[in-house]
């Protein structure tokens, strides 16, 4: 049995190196998946992971039983040349972690056996997303794709409401070894100054970044004391262009990557986490929120329709309509001078964290799937969406 898994853009390779350099880790879940992927590689033939968009091209045995593949371009101009990469792998089986749609329908032709593991929401609606979704899934019920799987349960509902069928569509997580009982909940101090606030994620437009800038600009205007952190990689050089312009570049920090490890510590320092995503942008569910909840530091957060259902209004959060900017000043003010709802939200932080949790997690799902017995089937019938164990979100409501 060979076991082939398709990454977009996730670099096995390098995380491989830092585990053994215990260097932190800079994605959560890549030191766990890697160490996973090894234990499953020895119960095969060999397991592999494919990184379809890498800087360079490279095929690796890092240990026995587990080998990393990088294709050194990006899959969208070398479509033909990454389907001869997984041709030439040969696998017997497939855990496709990525909607490229020419992959998927490779995979379907061949009637390789695949489980389907995505961390995406699929929310566009204009004619060519319609199509594509149409498209994706068609392949997603064929019945070579055995099972289906999205990060987190508004995500996997959606793939429902697309039309994926129901029976074969399981939620999933990464394991969380930090929770909010490592912190107290946070109270305000009204005339504490500067506000802190910190961002974490992907430095684009669609995650709201842009808007970001334009709500710090909007809260100098109005006379109130604030520093943003951005922690992650992107268009760092734009957006910085566009701090200048807005005159906030002395207030806004732009850190690059920082280790995954001190992201809640960072957040804990912090007065307000900001996820200001798009409803443009694929969110399955932001590791950030999870992080953020284990900090006990409030969120102020869009109206994603992948935060419906979990984040709530002064209950849970501070929720503004995405992309205004103008509602996510006012959030920010409106929590930052009312400490009794400052302090409410960061108590709500433990259970808001604990309805988040899903009892299928990244590795096991894997391993039930691909060694299939009875009692595994029945594990994985018990963990569908029909199996009647989950908050029916209020997205599909």
């Amino acid at each position: 049995m060979r076991l082939l898994v398709i990454l977009y853009a996730g670099d096995y390779r390098e995380a491989y190196q830092r585990m053994l350099t215990c260097d932190g880790e800079t994605y959560y879940g890549h030191r766990y998946a890697v160490q996973s992927l090894i234990n499953i590689g020895q119960k095969l033939e060999e397991a592999a992971c494919l990184c379809c968009k890498s800087q360079e091209s490279y095929n690796e045995l890092l240990t026995p039983g587990f080998r990393v593949i990088g294709t050194g371009f990006h899959p969208q101009n070398h479509k033909k040349e990454l389907l001869k990469i997984i041709h030439d792998y040969q696998p017997t089986h497939v855990v496709l972690r990525t909607p490229l749609i020419q992959v998927l329908s490779w995979l379907t032709r061949r009637q390789i056996p695949t489980l389907v593991m995505f961390a995406d929401s699929f929310l566009r609606q204009n004619i060519s997303s319609k199509l594509r979704y149409w498209r994706m899934v068609w392949q997603l019920n064929r019945s070579c794709v055995q099972w289906v799987s999205n990060h987190g349960v508004n995500s996997s509902y959606a793939l429902c409401k697309l039309g994926v069928n129901a029976n074969k569509l399981i939620p999933w997580d990464w394991p969380h070894s930090r929770s909010p009982r490592e912190y107290p909940p946070k109270k305000l101090t009204i005339d504490h100054k500067p506000w802190q606030l910190i961002y974490v994620g992907s430095i684009n437009i669609s995650k709201g970044v842009s808007d970001l800038l334009e709500t710090i600009a909007i809260l100098k205007k109005n006379h109130l004391t604030v520093t943003l952190k951005i922690a992650g990689k992107g268009h760092i050089d734009a957006f910085k262009l566009q701090a200048k312009t807005l005159g906030i570049e002395e207030i806004v920090d732009f850190l690059g990557l920082v280790p995954n490890d001190t992201i809640v510590e960072r957040m804990r320092e912090a007065d307000l986490v900001l996820v200001p995503s798009r409803h443009e942008y694929p969110e399955g569910f932001p590791l950030t929120i999870y992080e953020a909840l284990c900090s006990h530091t409030p969120i102020v957060a869009s109206d994603h329709p992948m935060f419906s259902g979990v984040l709530s209004h002064k209950t849970s959060a501070m929720i503004f309509p995405a992309g205004n900017s103008q509602a996510m000043a006012q959030r920010i003010e409106h929590i930052m001078t009312n400490a009794e709802l400052y302090s409410n939200i960061s108590a709500a932080s433990l259970n808001t964290w604990e309805k988040l949790q899903i009892p299928v997690k990244w590795a096991e799902l894997i391993e039930r799937w691909l060694f299939m017995s009875t009692e595994n089937e029945q594990w994985l019938i018990k963990h569908s969406l029909n199996a009647g164990i989950y908050n029916f979100p209020s997205l599909i409501r």
